[in-house]
């Protein structure tokens, strides 16, 4: 079976490009010109990726990224405009997995669609070993977060930073090596991106516990870090 990308983006000259190339990659493409249609056909057509547009019509990208999150965890990718890089943080924060600046360069866009797609097919395979610390239980196999015993919602790759960071506690790593553990080495994003995604973990698990936290070690990195244990 053909993996499924839907690309949402109101320029036709963009989706007529996008479709293309994806076909002749060896993709399925359905294309939507603006927001509303794009969630409709997101809905109906299941897609295994989205390319999504920050500025569309009826309904803008960061609304859809948003509002897919809300139900599903499929992998997508912000495309904005050279310089936007507030809604380049917004977008991952929103729950974006990555993000292309225009224009497109198409090697690019084949290398982070790649990437992306091997990232998210790690789940299905996965051990899946269950990490609990107090109030807090981490699980690949499932794919799921609970916080004192209540499912929180997470995107894959916070799930995957935490779940590497709680493995490893009382480690401190770079964002770099960060990047190259949960990331992939093949990612083409900046350091800036584990930021985000710390930030978003510790709203969803401030005042979990006293018993462990995410730190933040100024000049180098993140750990998770368990109190007293070495």
């Amino acid at each position: 079976m053909l993996t499924k990308i839907l690309v949402i983006d109101d320029d036709p000259n963009i989706t007529d490009l996008l479709k293309m190339y994806l076909e002749k990659e060896g993709y399925e493409v359905k294309t939507a010109a603006d927001g509303q249609e794009g969630l409709t056909t997101f809905k109906m057509y299941e897609p295994d990726l989205v390319l999504l547009d920050v500025m569309l019509p009826r309904k803008d990208g960061l609304q859809i990224c948003r509002e897919i999150r809300d139900h599903s965890s499929k992998p997508v990718i912000m495309i904005s405009a050279k310089g936007e890089t507030f809604d380049k943080v917004l977008g991952l924060e929103l729950g974006a997995d990555d993000y292309i600046v225009k224009p497109l360069d198409m090697k690019e866009v084949f290398a982070r669609v790649k990437a992306v797609l091997r990232r998210y097919a790690k789940h299905d395979t996965s051990d899946g070993e269950l990490i609990k610390f107090d109030n807090l239980e981490i699980s690949l196999q499932k794919y799921e977060l609970r916080v004192k015993g209540k499912i929180v919602d997470v995107p894959p790759k916070e799930l995957e930073l935490i779940y590497f960071l709680a493995s490893n506690y009382n480690h401190v790593f770079t964002r770099d090596q960060l990047l190259d553990k949960v990331w992939g080495f093949d990612y083409l994003g900046d350091s800036r991106t584990v930021d985000v995604h710390i930030k978003r973990l510790r709203e969803k698990l401030e005042g979990a516990s006293t018993a462990w936290h995410l730190k933040t070690i100024w000049g180098v990195g993140y750990k998770f870090e368990v109190s007293g244990e070495n």
